[in-house]
């Protein structure tokens, strides 16, 4: 019969698309789930759980605490630089239109870096004292706040909010390619213009800059990788605590001999912890490393005016070295977790490496 022959091709894609939404070890949480469950179960301790309440983070400060306040020019000296008839003359006209006192971030930044160029140009052309006193008064004011405006067009953004949200899940498990690859590449490019902006090199294309933006707006991926270094410390720190259990009672193997107990506990060890856990923990290591890493680049070369209602949630969240770190925390849960994996293998010399 036909349908018969349309059934018999149908049943086999949908028991393995059934298959492959049961499996524990396709996503971060049920994959932890999973691993502390059989964890318990093949060590004859008490069964655990991925904690509830995951290690502390927070979304990044609300956009007003972070932007900076940006000192503005005498309205005289600008209505004054605006009568005279060099480039400079466009771009004040620009900031006092309706639209220019309105400035997005970038924007703003745009304009900063154009008003610095277009009035060292136009001293160039200028033989009147006053109007060049004025002009060099505008040029160092304008220099001296540029920092405040690359801040407000990187960390005063509410695209970079999308980019951190804590709102959008977990770090893919053995996502395909590499997925924070794009951001990490704009953020090279990006550090690399606030490096050149903070010495005062203004020849630095910003055009690319909106698409920057615009990437952080549509991808979530340093919020997931958060999410996924707090499901990781808690899982490894409950697992360590398994382990502790089982190493408190009588050894795994007596006198040093591998027996039928300790094969499964080895087999559960390549095949789980090393074959599942510990990919998904590279992974996270690695968007942590560039991604992350990257991040804090940003937020390092503007510590001078960085506001302090930044600097505890940098710390917790892009610092690698400070005491509440929260990679610190990770690398700590990473290497306690090894540790106890070792001496209990060691009772049965199976110790790897």
């Amino acid at each position: 019969m036909p349908g018969s022959s349309c059934l018999k091709w149908l049943i086999p894609g949908v028991c393995a698309l059934f298959l492959a939404g049961c499996n524990p070890f396709s996503e971060a949480e049920p994959m932890m789930e999973e691993y502390l469950e059989r964890l318990a179960r093949v060590l004859d301790t008490p069964s655990v759980s991925v904690p509830s309440d995951l290690p502390p983070a927070s979304t990044v400060p609300r956009r007003r605490e972070r932007v900076l306040d940006m000192p503005e020019l005498d309205l005289g000296m600008l209505d004054f630089l605006s009568l005279y008839g060099c480039e400079l003359q466009y771009v004040v006209g620009e900031r006092n239109s309706v639209m220019g006192r309105v400035m997005q971030p970038l924007n703003r930044l745009r304009y900063e870096v154009r008003f610095i160029r277009a009035a060292e140009d136009c001293m160039a052309e200028i033989d009147d004292e006053r109007l060049e006193k004025t002009l060099q008064d505008a040029v160092e004011s304008k220099r001296a706040s540029l920092p405040v405006a690359i801040w407000n067009a990187t960390w005063g953004t509410e695209e970079i909010e999308r980019l951190l949200t804590l709102s959008k899940g977990f770090y893919p498990v053995a996502a395909e390619g590499n997925p924070v690859s794009d951001l990490v590449r704009d953020l090279g490019r990006l550090n690399q213009a606030v490096s050149d902006l903070s010495v005062q090199q203004l020849d630095v294309p910003l055009d690319a800059l909106g698409g920057v933006h615009q990437r952080w707006q549509s991808e979530f991926r340093a919020g997931q990788v958060i999410n996924s270094a707090r499901l990781l410390i808690a899982t490894l720190n409950a697992g360590t605590e398994t382990l502790k259990a089982r190493l408190d009672e009588r050894p795994l193997c007596l006198n040093g001999r591998p027996n039928n107990q300790s094969e499964i506990v080895r087999n559960f060890f390549f095949n789980v912890y090393i074959g599942e856990i510990q990919p998904y923990m590279s992974d996270v290591s690695r968007a942590r490393d560039s991604l992350i890493g990257a991040l804090a680049e940003l937020a390092d070369q503007q510590t001078a005016v960085m506001p302090a209602s930044f600097q505890d949630w940098y710390q917790r969240h892009l610092s690698a070295d400070a005491e509440v770190s929260l990679w610190r925390e990770l690398d700590q849960a990473m290497m306690q977790h090894t540790r106890h994996w070792q001496e209990l293998l060691e009772q049965c010399g199976l110790r790897p490496g």
